[in-house]
């Protein structure tokens, strides 16, 4: 644990603090103050106690959790908060990004909900959004685009905020779901239970669905969470995880030791110089591509099933092109 901050610092810590805690429905813990500032336990009490004499509203809000949490009691900090022109700009430049055109509608919406409330200074702040999106950019990325309707969108939101079923025609045939989540990346997938199916967990493409709609059945959810099943893939697939180990040549070694892999990683340098990176994931076809990104640097070394499944795919599109 860090040593507790100067004071100097401190005044900011708290007007943070109040907006970290306003924003948590059940409050924040003293583990969680203690954590998020990077401070002793005793440090994050003082902290919720000075908060708690300007803001006499905060109090210890009841919940089924054995640890304590403080948050706002029937009050609203709304007044105090405002928005810099980077935190819009960098919003803007995710809608920007995106490739999915209603939610590039959505997030525009968003923004411009984020400028009326900051109408004080509206003329600089529009001339500071400008220069940072004149002066930062992204790459263009080669990815597909799918137009998926903002209204199926939020039928899934709705259903799962009220664990409803939602039913609509996947692959020309009507299903029965339990939506338990919605992973985005290259393309949107519906994370759900088949009910004709059982247990077994499925990655539906979200863009495929017709007809897609909320029901009035509701379902159990169960101990499913989302982070921990995206954990065990290799981006979205799923299927029988594998024990996977690459090796990466002298020369890639420090952009791969700065690479986020997977959530399971272990990064070892080698005495030869090379680096070797392990974890835990399914997904081989999504993991094959990533190895081919590489290029002739980075090599599978294990399990040998995905080695030998790289070869033959190396093969078949040696033969396409030959």
């Amino acid at each position: 644990m860090s040593e507790d901050k100067p004071r100097y610092s401190r005044v900011s810590d708290i007007l943070d603090l109040a907006i970290y805690m306003s924003s948590k429905i059940q409050g924040v813990t003293i583990n969680e103050i203690a954590g998020r500032y990077n401070v002793s336990r005793r440090t994050a009490e003082r902290m919720r106690d000075s908060l708690t004499c300007i803001f006499p509203s905060v109090d210890e809000i009841p919940t089924k959790d054995s640890q304590k949490h403080w948050g706002f009691i029937n009050y609203s900090i709304s007044h105090l908060i405002s928005f810099t022109p980077k935190e819009i700009g960098n919003i803007e430049q995710l809608q920007r990004r995106t490739s999915n055109h209603e939610m590039k509608d959505e997030l525009a919406k968003t923004i411009e909900k984020l400028k009326s409330l900051s109408k004080k200074n509206i003329d600089s702040i529009e001339n500071n959004i400008d220069l940072y999106l004149r002066t930062e950019g992204y790459a263009v990325r080669q990815m597909p685009q799918y137009k998926i309707d903002i209204s199926v969108i939020e039928v899934i939101r709705d259903a799962l905020r009220h664990s409803k079923m939602v039913t609509g025609i996947y692959h020309n045939k009507q299903r029965l779901l339990e939506p338990l989540g919605l992973i985005y990346g290259e393309k949107i997938y519906l994370v759900a239970r088949e009910k004709a199916k059982g247990a077994d967990i499925y990655n539906f493409l979200l863009h495929k669905f017709d007809e897609l709609k909320s029901t009035d059945i509701s379902f159990d959810k169960g101990d499913f969470n989302l982070q921990e099943y995206t954990n065990k893939s290799f981006g979205v697939y799923h299927g029988e995880p594998l024990d996977v180990k690459l090796s990466f040549s002298q020369e890639l070694v420090p952009e791969a030791s700065r690479y986020n892999f997977h959530p399971t990683q272990k990064i070892k340098e080698e005495k030869n110089g090379t680096l070797t990176v392990t974890f835990k994931a399914s997904g081989s076809k999504e993991i094959m591509w990533h190895v081919f990104k590489w290029g002739a640097g980075c090599k599978i070394i294990a399990p040998k099933s995905l080695k030998q499944e790289y070869k033959d795919y190396l093969q078949a599109c040696l033969k396409i092109i030959s």
